[in-house]
């Protein structure tokens, strides 16, 4: 079986949302970004069509939660295997690195800080801000987290990183070089869904109305862009809420739906993610055409797979998974928690100390 993400018109309301689906491997075919013909799917399956669809939303919201279903013993040794533990392999990592210009990239929650039910107490440690301002000492570094950019900074408060919230699209960074800059300091770079900013605020306030009525649920905006966070929400009103967020999205073409963990995110249909953030920052940075650069990618949702894609495409650097259990993924190596993510940075600076100290 194989995990297929596919880009699908809900049955009711049309809005294009994408579903993990498990399929078998001689059932594949190439989607080539097309939405998948789903009228002509629930005519197939007749009664049991709106069955089907209420099973594969639910199977979708269920794996947004890692933890819900134990792997195999044998597939999590052979996904092991194909992506090694980061820490395990740091040796192999220096070596790929050396000579070159590493640039790294963090997501926030689930790397640098764990996920916890409320998403407005997901604070970074001390010790975590500790080791990312030591990284960003020796690398250009940045954050790039679907949350609102100035939130994230909240979070962070360090103010020699860029920053990309909204999923890349609003990006700022440090004014001169990678010294400690104020805040108000820091240079807008990139916002490719200004334009946007009126619908999502009225989409904003229509969805807070709208899911009110069901418990556990809260709806963030992280200015460019949504999150209706179903975390603490009974796994029996999760495909009411779906239908409430599609209910009022559905006349806002301008906007698609795709799923986190535990969290639907509402966008701009713009063409722009986390890895067309990360090509616009090595490219702001001047490394688009360099052959001497080495990016380094953390991150553990969905999202993060657009940056570890990148990555690949260019064949520079790698991507780091942060998960304890076998995901389909675009990254290399992997990591266990944001106490991992923490060692690995540790390393790095450690790596990158060593030779200074040698001449």
């Amino acid at each position: 079986m194989t995990n297929q993400k596919m880009v699908i018109p809900d049955a009711k309301s049309g809005i294009p949302i994408a579903f993990p689906v498990a399929m078998p491997d001689s059932a594949l075919f190439p989607l080539n970004g097309n939405r998948f013909p789903l009228k002509k799917l629930l005519k197939k399956l007749g009664p049991n069509a709106n069955g089907a669809r209420i099973n594969a939303l639910l199977d979708s919201m269920r794996a947004s939660s890692p933890t819900r279903r134990p792997s195999d013993p044998e597939d999590h040794a052979s996904w092991n295997f194909h992506h090694p533990s980061a820490l395990m392999m740091f040796e192999e990592i220096e070596a790929a690195a050396m000579g070159k210009q590493i640039v790294v990239f963090l997501d926030y929650d689930g790397t640098l800080s764990p996920i916890v039910e409320d998403p407005d107490r997901a604070f970074i440690t001390s010790e975590m801000r500790e080791a990312v301002r030591d990284v960003a000492k020796l690398f250009p570094s940045a954050i790039v987290s679907g949350r609102c950019r100035a939130k994230v900074y909240d979070f962070v408060q360090l103010s020699e990183l860029y920053y990309a919230g909204s999923h890349g699209m609003d990006i700022k960074g440090p004014s001169k070089g990678h010294k400690s800059q104020k805040r108000g300091n820091q240079t807008v770079l990139c916002q490719p869904a200004r334009a946007f900013l009126p619908i999502i605020d009225e989409v904003y306030k229509a969805l807070i109305e709208q899911v009110k009525h069901i418990p556990g649920a809260k709806v963030e905006n992280n200015k460019f862009c949504l999150s209706v966070h179903y975390r603490c929400v009974e796994e029996k009103k999760w495909v009411e809420l779906a239908d409430q967020v599609k209910l009022v999205i559905k006349d806002y073409s301008q906007l698609r739906v795709t799923h986190g963990r535990k969290v639907f995110e509402i966008r701009p249909t713009i063409k722009w993610d986390k890895g067309n953030a990360v090509e616009f920052l090595l490219e702001s940075l001047g490394f688009d055409e360099s052959s001497d650069v080495f990016p380094i990618y953390i991150g553990d949702d969905r999202t993060d797979e657009d940056g570890f894609r990148v990555l690949r495409e260019r064949d520079q650097g790698l991507g780091i998974l942060v998960s304890k259990g076998p995901k389909e993924t675009n990254a290399s190596y992997t990591l266990q928690e944001p106490m991992e993510v923490m060692q690995f940075l540790r390393r790095l600076v450690e790596w990158k100390k060593v030779p200074l100290f040698r001449h």
